[in-house]
C-alpha cells in the first residue's frame, strides 16, 4: 500500500467497476463494496422463468470508447459479445433510414437522403437540421428544450417523430418536450456527426453483468491479488472521516461492523442514495450544493417487458421501432444472444402504460407486435420489469454534481456527476475513469 494509499469504491455498477478497473491498472489499492449479489447496478442482470434477462434492454453506439476500451481491457471482446450494425432505425411499414458504408459525412447524408417514409422536402429538412448544428460546433448560445430547437429549425413533423424524437429517447430517456436541446446535441456531435463508425448501434449478445461489470471483478481481483477487493452483499451505511483540511482518513461502516480505513472514497451509487452517505459528513450535509442539485432531480422510469414466443418467432431484424401504441423499441433476443423466440419490448419516460397491470401491458405489446409479425401466437409467458428511476430527467441547464466534492479524498461517480452525455453506460464509465485519475499515483 503506498503511503497508506488505499481508495473505497462504494457501488459495483458501471461507474464503480469503471474506476476500479482504472486504479487497479495503475496498481493502485481498491476495494469494491455492492449492496447487492448481482453486478451492474441499474444495468445488471435478473434471472426469471429459467432465463437470464436484462433488468433494461440496453444498447451502446460505435461512439462509447471509453466503455469499449474498458471492456477490450478487462478480457471482454467487443466483436463477440456486441453485435455491432451499421446505423439502422426501422420502424416497420412506417419509417426506415439506413447508413451505407460510406466515410463521414457522406453516410450520414446518403441515408437521410435514401431514407423511406419521408417526402424529400422532409429529408432536405433533416439535413439542414444537422448542417446548422455542425456549423454551429453544436453549441447553443444558451440551453433550451429540444422541442424548441426543433420549431426554431422548422423540423417537419415525420422527421421529429421518427429520427429526432427517437433518438432523444434512445439516448436520453427524457421526451423532447423536456430534454436538454444541448445535451441531445452533444450526443448526435459524437456520434451521427462523427466518424461513421461512431453512429453504429452495438446490440449485447450477453447480459449486462456479463457484458463488463462480472468481467471487471474478476480483472480487480486478479490484479489485485485478493479475493476481498470485491465485497458483494455488502451495504455501506455510513462513512466516517477524521481530516487536518489537508488529507482525510475513511471509515466505511456495514451493518456487519467496520469495513476498514482508506485514504480515498468513490461513491459511485445511484443518485437517490448519495444524500445518506453524505448526511454526516462535515461539509457534504443537507445544505451543500450536492444536495441542492440532487433536490432538483426528477426521474425517469424504463419498462421492459419480455415476451417469449415458440422458439420459431423471429423479427425482421434483431432491433425494430414502433412509432404507434406503447412500446418504442423491440429487440429479438433470439438473433442477439441465442434466446430463440424472446422478444423485449421497451417503453421509455413516464407515460400512460405505468397505470397497466402487467397482464394488460403484455397483452397491449402482443397486439402490437402482432401487427407486423404474421401469424403471430400466443407468448408463453410474459415479464415485465420495471425500473422506476432507471434515469434521471435530462433537462435543460440541469445542475449536476462534479466529480470532486469539498472534502480531500472523497470523489463522485455515476451517470449523474456533470459531463457532456446524458445518463447513459457511456458517462457512467467515464465518470468512474474521471474519478479515478483524480487520485494521485503515490
Amino acid at each position: 500500500m503506498r503511503n497508506g494509499t488505499h481508495v473505497a469504491v462504494i457501488g459495483a455498477g458501471y461507474a464503480g467497476m469503471a474506476a476500479a478497473v482504472k486504479l487497479a491498472s495503475r496498481h493502485i489499492p481498491v476495494s469494491v463494496f455492492e449492496a447487492s449479489r448481482v453486478l451492474g447496478g441499474r444495468a445488471r442482470a435478473v434471472r426469471l422463468h429459467g432465463e437470464t434477462l436484462d433488468n433494461g434492454q440496453h444498447i451502446l453506439i460505435g461512439a462509447y470508447h471509453e466503455t469499449l476500451r474498458l471492456m477490450t481491457l478487462v478480457g471482454v471482446d467487443p466483436t463477440r459479445h456486441l453485435l455491432r450494425l451499421p446505423l439502422h432505425l426501422e420502424f416497420p411499414g412506417e419509417f426506415r433510414i439506413s447508413a451505407p458504408k460510406l466515410p463521414a459525412p457522406l453516410h450520414l447524408a446518403a441515408a437521410l437522403l435514401g431514407a423511406r417514409g419521408l417526402a424529400w422536402r422532409e429529408k432536405l429538412a433533416a439535413i439542414r437540421f444537422m448542417q446548422t448544428m455542425q456549423a454551429a460546433n453544436f453549441r447553443l448560445p444558451s440551453d433550451i428544450r429540444l422541442s424548441e430547437l426543433l420549431d426554431r429549425q422548422r423540423q417537419p413533423p415525420r422527421v421529429r417523430q421518427y429520427l429526432w424524437h427517437a433518438l432523444c429517447i434512445a439516448a436520453l430517456n427524457t421526451p423532447a418536450e423536456d430534454a436538454s436541446a444541448q445535451i441531445f446535441l452533444n450526443v448526435l456531435r459524437d456520434s451521427l456527426a462523427a466518424g461513421r463508425s461512431a453512429s453504429d448501434l452495438l446490440l449485447p449478445r450477453v447480459d449486462l453483468s456479463a457484458l463488463f461489470p462480472e468481467a471487471a471483478a474478476r480483472y480487480l481481483i486478479q490484479r489485485s491479488g485478493d479475493p476481498a477487493a470485491l465485497r458483494r452483499s455488502t451495504a455501506i451505511r455510513r462513512i466516517d472521516v477524521a481530516h487536518d483540511g489537508q488529507t482525510a482518513r475513511y471509515s466505511l461502516h456495514a451493518d456487519s461492523g467496520n469495513c476498514g480505513s482508506y485514504s480515498h472514497v468513490i461513491i459511485a451509487t445511484a443518485p437517490q442514495h448519495l444524500p445518506a452517505l453524505l448526511a454526516e459528513l462535515p461539509g457534504t450535509a443537507g445544505t451543500t450544493d450536492i444536495a441542492g442539485m440532487l433536490a432538483g432531480f426528477s426521474y425517469q422510469p424504463i419498462v421492459t417487458c419480455y415476451l417469449a414466443y415458440p422458439a420459431q418467432v423471429r423479427l425482421a431484424r434483431p432491433m425494430l421501432g414502433h412509432g404507434r401504441g406503447i412500446m418504442q423499441w423491440l429487440f429479438d433476443r433470439g438473433q442477439l444472444d441465442g434466446q430463440a423466440g424472446l422478444l423485449a419490448a421497451v417503453v421509455s419516460a413516464n407515460g400512460p402504460h405505468l397505470a397497466l397491470s402487467q397482464q394488460e401491458l403484455a397483452a397491449r405489446i402482443h397486439d402490437e407486435i402482432a401487427a407486423f409479425v404474421p401469424e403471430l401466437p400466443a407468448p408463453i409467458w410474459t415479464q415485465a420489469i420495471t425500473e422506476k428511476r432507471a434515469t434521471w430527467s435530462c433537462t435543460p441547464d440541469l445542475q449536476r454534481p462534479a466529480t470532486e466534492t469539498a472534502l480531500p479524498g472523497l470523489l463522485l461517480a455515476g451517470d449523474y456527476v456533470a459531463g457532456d452525455y446524458p445518463g447513459t453506460i457511456e458517462a457512467a464509465v467515464r465518470s468512474g475513469v474521471a474519478a479515478a485519475q483524480r487520485i494521485r499515483h503515490v
